[in-house]
């Protein structure tokens, strides 16, 4: 707001939840009306849902009765060379107001904002200079779009600044303290509305990243040993028929397993507590059996009622199991992960861990399709239809890929992600790994996947696109499955995703 005092309407409770504002007021609508750049700063982790870090943010703001209310939210990470500001401001804004209009409703204002920690010797006045030439090309992008900013903020260190006070001398150079978390009204008619701050991005995603403890080396030698004797058995036939019963009868007593544990408060201390009633060795099985796509599908009808907690537990689990070269194996407990967590409505986990999933493997189908549908706010029912049916009238695997062929068909092939109230992502993540030779698979040659020729004996590697069957890690290694031929595993590093570079 320009004069620092102009009303920019009321917030509404609905609007936290991350979905399209409705085009008129309900009977019993929590309205809270943010005056002041103090209430906006504080308003953006309820707006989001989570407390941003290194991010660059636009809200929009949409002319009802009168008075604004917030629309679409846009999130993208600040790129760490400032030649690429200009595009990514230019990504952000055009995003945010197509998947606006492509809802029914242009939006006519806009908020920025530009949130960051200081580096070390930095000050938070100091990010402020820093960033201010990217506020200044958010401002710029929106203006060249007909939808003016009418405020643009820097968040760092506790403090705030407008960009945007035209006042000489009227904001302190050092910033304005935020308010104590949860003080605010705004936080007291959020925690009336049942609405929660999840954190970080960084919290997130921890409960998702592989290990990177001395535990790592335990689960990468059980995959070691568990792939010497089930990969071969996945690559017949018969026996892979074999393979998926007992992954998904695994799967099953596992959810049960977790089902019937004694509750823990705290989210670090809930996985740790799912991690110690998971086997090495049951993880090894479970990673390596929902490489077949057929599999991985059936294991997806876990979505809803009393097996949708635990089964997203059960995915969070194998998620973090997937170390050292297993990492691109992640993608597919990630997918589930991401595939519950938004069939129960948590969007926010649903993209990030979707998200996570393409940057394990960025050709990942399933997953690719499903962060699209996210991102453009579908229904997920119309795919929980197809899920049911399937679970209801089970059929054999097949030797040619099935993987979610009714889910693909409810959810149709992707186009160009919508942005709305969303993060968003430039590029879903590049694949871990060095360069491979290559050779294509299947006869559809545009979805093929590649892989290198393997010695004898090496775990083989398939693909989303190319039909059921294993995966291998990133680098074919023969190895025993002893301890003294075993070494450490790095989990693989984060995609560089919204945090990173948007």
């Amino acid at each position: 707001m320009t004069n620092h005092s102009e009303t920019t309407g009321p917030f509404e409770s609905n609007d936290i939840s991350g979905q399209e504002p409705p085009t008129g007021p309900t009977e019993h609508a929590t309205q809270v009306t943010l005056r002041t750049p103090a209430e906006l700063a504080d308003a953006l982790p309820y707006l989001l849902g989570y407390r941003p870090e290194d991010s660059m943010v636009l809200v929009a703001l949409h002319d009802h009765a009168g008075r604004g209310r917030f629309g679409g939210r846009a999130r993208l990470g600040i790129p760490a060379n400032d030649e690429d500001w200009e595009a990514a401001a230019r990504q952000l804004a055009r995003g945010l107001v197509t998947g606006s209009e492509r809802r029914g409703g242009r939006p006519e204002r806009m908020v920025a904002y530009v949130c960051q920690e200081p580096g070390p010797g930095e000050s938070g006045r100091d990010v402020k200079r820093r960033l201010e030439g990217l506020a200044h090309l958010m401002r710029t992008e929106c203006g060249n779009l007909d939808v003016p900013v009418i405020e643009a903020l820097c968040i760092s260190d506790g403090r705030f600044w407008s960009y945007c006070c035209p006042v000489e001398g009227c904001c302190p150079e050092d910033g304005s303290p935020m308010g104590l978390p949860g003080t605010s009204v705004l936080a007291a008619a959020a925690t009336y509305a049942g609405i929660q701050v999840r954190g970080t991005l960084r919290e997130l995603r921890a409960r998702l990243q592989p290990w990177e403890t001395g535990a790592a080396l335990e689960q990468e030698i059980a995959l070691d040993a568990v792939g010497m004797s089930l990969v071969p058995r996945m690559l017949e036939e018969t026996s892979r028929l074999e393979v998926a019963e007992e992954t998904i009868a695994l799967a099953g007593r596992i959810i049960r397993r977790y089902a019937t544990a004694a509750p823990v408060p705290g989210t670090h201390s809930a996985d740790v507590r799912d991690d110690d009633l998971l086997a090495d060795d049951e993880a090894a099985i479970l990673i390596l059996g929902l490489q077949d796509r057929t599999t991985r599908d059936k294991a997806a009808a876990w979505m809803e009622g009393d097996e949708a907690g635990p089964a997203l537990r059960l995915w969070r689990a194998l998620a973090r199991r997937c170390v050292g070269p297993y990492g691109e194996h992640a993608a597919a407990p990630l997918t589930l992960a991401g595939w519950v967590a938004w069939s129960l409505g948590d969007e926010l986990e649903a993209r990030e861990a979707l998200a996570m999933a393409l940057g394990a493997d960025p050709d990942y189908l399933f997953a690719r399709l499903l962060h699209q549908a996210c991102n453009e706010g579908l229904d997920p029912e119309s795919v929980r239809r197809c899920l049911r049916a399937e679970r209801a009238e089970p059929e054999p695997a097949q030797p040619t890929d099935q993987a979610a062929p009714a889910a693909r068909t409810a959810l149709a092939e992707p186009s160009e992600a919508d942005p709305q109230q969303s993060d968003q992502r430039a590029d879903p993540g590049a694949r871990k790994g060095g360069q491979r030779r290559r050779r294509p698979r299947g006869e559809d040659a545009s979805r093929a996947r590649q892989d290198r020729r393997r010695p004898a004996g090496s775990r083989p590697r398939t693909t989303d696109a190319t039909g059921p069957g294993p995966r291998g890690p990133a680098a074919t290694r023969t190895r025993a499955a002893a301890a003294g031929d075993a070494t450490h595993g790095g989990a693989p590093s984060d995609s560089r995703h919204p945090e990173a570079d948007g």
